[in-house]
């Protein structure tokens, strides 16, 4: 159960809409440990970035400053030069975090239902593994752990064009199941390449970089890095976390007839959707004004172009395949990627079970995240599987260290924060097998389970399959793959 000194229930209520009688909301407001600020003007001045600042204006940031930061006590006195010398209030926070309201379940309110922790205590979790982080010899240890990590991506990059231009000019160099192989392999890597780029600073040629989370066909990087990031991370199985309602809306769909929608849904995303939902953010980013969300165009421009540059390379590739006349190829590595990512994403959280029976008695956040998340394994190898599983070996060091660089600095972190959370009573667990475990258990939750109009209909096999709506959804949810309007 998470610290919750929020006002009493006649206090939540939302403010009355602009107009006569109401006040109009405070569009320049972050929350921060309950107290109001403005920090427009350190959107460009920001050292990880101007896009987590930018995006997180009316939203309560009070975990993600305790989680992101290593010394969070140093950018609480900073950020007071920024304060409105008040408390919040609820007409301070956007009801939905200015995020899309598909994300939510209905009735969130972020007012409400984010979770409140404090990280002003020497003696949790986090400040005792953040102390041994700062001994000489592991600090060195974990840069020299992002180093080797950089190396194994530029490796892993050379190789994916290698293995599909070794496919295209000549298949017998390349036989179809060592390219399909290959190119599952290589796509997941990458994708947990763009997962820990997603992590780090959003400056440079990061702003590029990011956009290799888009690799595995799941998602759009350029969207789901807020909801990663800025959402999931510091809000871990609550009512904010939109990882678990994401996946889920497939679960819309009858369950024979999942797979193919699911599947066309998000070739559609691949070949037009995405790239109309990256002009719809383009047409809001502009209409918010780039100052409030980068600071200024040359801040923007990178994430912009990296997230265009990735569609387009994805799309282009499809093209060279289908005028190559391998679309065979193609379509298997592009089905088989995506179904495995997809599992992969919630493989290492238990998604499937409702966050009321997850609620946890612990006001520690660094606590709450190691009992809310699972390391995965997939060959067994915790430096090969942190690419195999794209970035989720380590996932539970991963979870109280969101702002560590590399999957390997996660593996190098491991064993301290073990050893202080043995000292919380937190009991470490052996990584899950994704295949032997996880996957077995995820098909029977997302593939087998009847839709969702089924269960609250309590319609049989045969009408969950023949009722027109079931058809009609079927029919939108394929074309909003195609459009990308209302989707991920």
């Amino acid at each position: 159960m998470t610290i919750d000194d929020r006002p009493d229930e006649a206090e939540r209520e939302l403010p009355p809409p602009p107009g006569p009688g109401g006040r109009p909301p405070v569009n320049n407001v972050w929350v921060y440990n309950g107290r109001a600020y403005d920090l427009s003007d350190w959107i460009s001045k920001h050292p990880g970035g101007e896009f987590f600042i930018g995006r997180t204006k009316n939203r309560d940031i009070t975990s993600i400053i305790g989680s992101y930061h290593r010394d969070p006590e140093k950018i609480a006195r900073m950020i007071e030069r920024y304060s409105l010398g008040r408390d919040a209030t609820p007409e301070d926070i956007h009801p939905k975090n200015n995020a899309p309201d598909f994300l939510f379940k209905d009735g969130f309110n972020s007012w409400d239902d984010t979770p409140k922790y404090k990280f002003d205590n020497k003696a949790d979790l986090l400040h005792q593994v953040k102390a041994r982080l700062k001994e000489p010899e592991l600090a060195a240890r974990l840069q020299r752990m992002d180093r080797a990590f950089n190396i194994v991506v530029g490796v892993l990059i050379f190789a994916y064009f290698a293995v599909q231009a070794l496919r295209l000019y000549d298949t017998s160099w390349m036989p179809l199941p060592a390219f399909v192989i290959a190119m599952v392999l290589l796509r997941s890597s990458l994708a947990g390449f763009g997962h820990y780029a997603i992590h780090r600073a959003q400056k440079g040629l990061n702003k590029y970089a990011v956009n290799a989370f888009d690799m595995n066909y799941v998602a759009l990087s350029f969207v789901t890095a807020d909801g990663h990031a800025l959402l999931h991370h510091p809000h871990t199985q609550s009512e904010v976390d939109i990882k678990k309602n994401v996946f889920t809306m497939m679960m819309q769909i009858p369950r024979l007839y999942r797979v193919p929608v699911h599947t066309v849904h998000k070739f559609g995303h691949l070949l037009t959707g995405m790239i109309i939902r990256l002009l719809d953010v383009c047409r809001l980013t502009r209409k918010v004004g780039i100052k409030d969300m980068y600071g200024s165009w040359r801040g923007a421009l990178p994430h912009f172009i990296g997230s265009f540059g990735m569609r387009f390379l994805l799309v282009a590739e499809f093209v060279a395949f289908a005028i190559a006349g391998d679309l065979l190829a193609w379509g298997l590595q592009f089905v088989i990627t995506l179904w495995i990512s997809t599992f992969m994403v919630v493989a290492s959280h238990d998604f499937e079970i409702p966050t009321e029976e997850l609620h946890t008695e612990t006001e520690d956040w660094a606590v709450n995240q190691l009992e809310q998340a699972y390391d995965l394994t997939v060959v067994g190898n915790k430096y090969v599987d942190c690419f195999l599983s794209a970035g989720l070996s380590s996932h539970r060091a991963h979870h109280v260290l969101p702002f560590q660089r590399s999957g390997f600095a996660n593996i190098a972190s491991e064993n301290v924060v073990r050893e202080e959370a043995a000292k919380f009573g937190v009991e470490w667990l052996p990584a899950k097998s994704f295949f032997g475990d996880r996957f077995p258990k995820l098909c029977r939750t997302y593939l087998l389970a009847p839709s969702r109009e089924a269960e609250e209909n309590r319609w049989g096999f045969v009408r969950e399959h023949c009722a027109p709506s079931a058809l009609k959804t079927c029919v939108v949810y394929t074309a909003q793959g195609f459009s990308g309007i209302g989707t991920v």
